[in-house]
């Protein structure tokens, strides 16, 4: 009896060193199993490989806690379980926590903690819900974080994705994102905006405070740079350029400056117009629409595409101001549906546009592509398949709309607005004799792999003007609804693909996909899965304990 007592406490104490042992092990070498269909819980070789070359600890203090529905718990925890990657990956270099930004009991401390975090730009939600009580409630969260290296911060706002998608795909597409956006505000922390853009001033483009939010919104990742090609030999030391909304012409000098940049492996990116048109003369019988000479077409066109001169007209549009009579001497606003101004949102499942929210364009034109040997294009953006085209002449006038906003007159389907182009490109001045003041020994006729992006909108970088303040506005923000579009995140997103040699953007492919439960049949059955559920756990008990109880006495019958 005694050798059987000190047996029994050698097996407890190897069992308890046994858990201990394996607890350690656990600790130091963390080892997990991703059996997910879209492997859900495995990091991109480029986040990986991020984060391995942490020298330095990164701090992310995320406001999401306190109370919350379910649907946000659930965003929550992935954001939780995306840290815990990489936590593991930097070998512990990557610190966390949840804070409630609620947790203030004072309601002065708790708006003055709310307006910091919106000044360091955390954007706010205002979520309406039912408690577990069936009460409804009304909050202000904060779905992001602060990341931090140091002395150094950058803000990371992690509900993402299209509106059209509803609250539950909204949350969705941003649980698919939290890689991409928790790596990046990472890379951002390493990097410090090294990456250089290039914004080609003059021809009629856009400056001071009409670019004043795109301005804003590239600093905010990149340097900036404006630059004239007047005079130059040479465009180099940009990992992008950017030309933006030109109304005159480029000279064949300036052409061959950007052709050779392109040459050398370079990223460009269009924001074109086609067509010009002067809205204070679109009143009554209208205006028509004239095409802007920017020398540039014979160019696209060797690259690949072609932008028609026509404008989309979509259903799905935004709005525009005009007067709709007169009370006293006061004129009346009414702000009527514009199909000139299309609200686009259909996006390709390309990393740089996957999960966009809407973005405004404003005289949109459509693009064709051409032939261009060893090109990839890819679509980037469609309109809605509610759209109209108008040729040239292209008439606009306010009265030919005001009744006219019927998806049955609106049928000419959906219409490529932007096209991303990638490969070895062939100069525009192949064959040719360059211009003079160049030297035809430097020149690169069959390029190195680059880039170029051709969105037939040149006023997608282009802000408005409060009109009451006359201050800036910030990109993508309707003046008069004060409606703000992704035209924001749309212009970062290009310009990450552009810079990115790490292959960082690809993690915006990352895919989860929702599985719910079929509503209709968890009602029909309800009942019988309760009744398993209670009752099977107590059948399997007693063939268990029965079993036991057979054996034990076989055995002791044969004894």
């Amino acid at each position: 009896m005694r050798e059987t007592r000190k047996i029994i406490i050698l097996q407890s104490i190897v069992v308890i060193l046994s858990v201990w042992l394996v607890n350690q092990l656990a600790n130091k070498f963390r080892l997990q199993f991703d059996l997910t269909e879209e492997k859900r819980y495995t990091i991109s070789d480029a986040t990986k490989s991020l984060l391995q070359s942490l020298n330095e600890d990164v701090y992310f203090e995320v406001y999401l806690a306190g109370e919350l529905p379910s649907n946000f718990e659930r965003f929550k925890k992935s954001i939780g379980e995306m840290l815990d990657q990489f936590v593991i990956e930097s070998n512990n270099r990557i610190q966390f926590k949840f804070t409630d930004p609620a947790q203030a009991t004072n309601l002065q401390a708790r708006n003055q903690f709310y307006q910091s975090l919106i000044d360091k730009g955390i954007q706010a939600t205002n979520l309406n819900y039912k408690n577990a009580d069936g009460d409804k409630m009304e909050k202000l969260i904060f779905p992001g974080a602060l990341a931090s290296k140091g002395i150094n911060e950058v803000p990371v706002n992690l509900l993402k994705g299209s509106s059209a998608a509803g609250p539950e795909g909204i949350l969705n597409q941003s649980i698919e994102g939290l890689e991409y956006e928790l790596a990046s505000s990472i890379a951002l922390l390493i990097d410090g905006g090294t990456k250089r853009v290039a914004y080609i001033t003059g021809h009629g483009s856009p400056d001071s405070l009409d670019i004043a939010g795109f301005r804003s919104t590239v600093l905010s990742k990149f340097d900036l740079f404006n630059v004239s090609l007047s005079g130059r030999s040479e465009l180099s030391g940009y990992d992008a350029v950017v030309i933006g909304k030109p109304t005159m012409p480029f000279s064949e000098r300036e052409k061959y400056l950007v052709d050779q940049y392109l040459m050398r492996g370079g990223n460009l990116i269009y924001f074109i117009d086609a067509l010009s048109v002067n809205m204070d003369s679109a009143s009554g019988e209208g205006t028509v629409a004239i095409p802007y000479e920017t020398n540039l077409t014979d160019q696209l066109f060797k690259y690949g595409v072609r932008i028609n001169q026509n404008y989309v007209l979509d259903v799905n549009s935004g709005q525009f101001p005009v007067v709709s009579g007169n009370i006293g001497n006061q004129p009346q606003i009414q702000m009527i549906p514009w199909p000139f101004f299309p609200v686009l949102t259909n996006f390709s499942k390309h990393p740089s546009v996957r999960n966009l929210d809407a973005i405004l364009g404003r005289f949109v034109s459509e693009i064709d592509t051409v032939k261009a040997k060893g090109i990839r294009k890819t679509p980037l953006i469609d309109t809605s398949p509610y759209t109209k085209l108008l040729g040239p002449p292209v008439r606009v006038a306010f009265n030919d709309l005001r009744d006219e906003l019927q998806p049955d007159r609106f049928t000419d389907g959906p219409k490529t607005v932007g096209y991303l182009l990638e490969g070895k490109f062939n100069s525009l001045y192949a064959n040719r004799l360059v211009p003079s003041g160049f030297n035809k020994d430097d020149f690169i006729e069959n390029g190195e792999p680059g880039k170029v992006i051709v969105i037939g909108d040149g006023d997608i970088i282009r802000n408005d003007l409060d009109p009451e303040t006359g201050e800036p506005l910030g990109l993508g923000v309707e003046p008069f609804t004060k409606t703000t579009y992704a035209n924001e995140e749309f212009v970062l997103n290009l310009l990450d693909y552009m810079v990115d040699e790490s292959g960082l953007i690809e993690t915006r492919s990352r895919e989860v996909k929702i599985r719910p439960l079929d509503r209709v049949k968890v009602q029909q059955e309800r009942t019988k899965w309760q009744i398993i559920n209670l009752v099977a756990p107590i059948i399997l008990i007693l063939m268990i304990g029965g079993a036991k109880w057979y054996f034990r006495k076989k055995t002791f019958v044969s004894k």
